[in-house]
């Protein structure tokens, strides 16, 4: 008795669309048509079609199926075992975008290393606006991108100036500078402040900071946009005035990665 591609379907548990699909593929050979015009299907065509909806159940591609209808035992297993390799790696691969993926909920964490990610709740948590953590965080996520150790040294070489209660002032200080007047006469105490507290650190013991030198594209891509608050670039030329040379950031003393 032969069936008819209705037929097999229902028997072996497929669509009428996935016989035609590996019809198309090579991995089910299509049978002549009777006289009415239709394909008959005889039991080895269904046993073959079991075998090919067996090994793709379990998770074989249909590109490595042919293969394995036509291999001996031995080449069987091997080709199985590889395939089974292929699938922990693909497990593994998938448990790592799960854990990616949950780590959305946690914010920063995701896309900075755990040291950072405290730094910013923890300028968060001593008052510092958000739109100033927002700027820091940028600026951590590029430099983390490159040199995710370097901005967990650094980081934690931060918090632990915060630790400072004088450098905990100077740095809400300048963040609460950002809404003045640039022409408000209290930045030119901000700026004695910064540079009084700066000048307290001789050169080597101030806080290493990633080296950067040579990464002319981070660089690059930290360097303070044009839209900052016109308080802070006023703070900044008066620091500089002051100091008489230039600082590289406008919140290199105060609330950059470096002290």
């Amino acid at each position: 008795m032969k069936l008819t591609i209705g037929q097999v379907a229902a028997y072996v548990g497929v669509t009428i669309r996935a016989i035609r699909h590996y019809h198309q593929r090579g991995l089910l050979a299509e049978p002549d048509r009777d006289f009415s015009g239709y394909r008959r299907y005889d039991a080895n065509a269904v046993v073959d079609l079991i075998k090919i909806k067996t090994l793709a159940d379990a998770g074989v591609p249909l590109s490595r199926i042919k293969g394995l209808l036509m291999a001996e035992p031995d080449e069987f297993a091997e080709a199985v075992s590889q395939i089974d390799e292929a699938l922990r790696t693909r497990i593994r691969d998938l448990r790592e975008q799960r854990r990616r993926i949950a780590g959305l909920v946690a914010g920063d964490s995701l896309f900075l290393p755990p040291k950072v990610a405290e730094l910013l709740d923890q300028l968060s948590a001593i008052g510092i606006s958000p739109r100033t953590v927002q700027i820091e965080r940028d600026g951590w996520i590029l430099l983390a991108a490159r040199n995710p150790d370097a901005a967990d040294d650094a980081a934690q070489e931060k918090r632990r100036s915060l630790a400072d209660p004088e450098f905990r002032q100077i740095y809400l200080a300048y963040d609460q500078a950002a809404d003045w007047d640039p022409a408000d006469p209290r930045l030119e105490q901000v700026a004695d402040q910064i540079l009084a507290f700066a000048a307290r650190y001789e050169p080597g013991e101030a806080a290493s900071s990633p080296d950067l030198a040579d990464d002319q594209l981070t660089l690059a891509l930290m360097s303070p946009p044009v839209d900052l608050p016109p308080a802070w670039l006023r703070l900044d030329e008066l620091c500089r005035e002051k100091a008489g040379h230039r600082l590289t950031d406008p919140r290199s003393a105060a609330a950059s990665h470096r002290r």
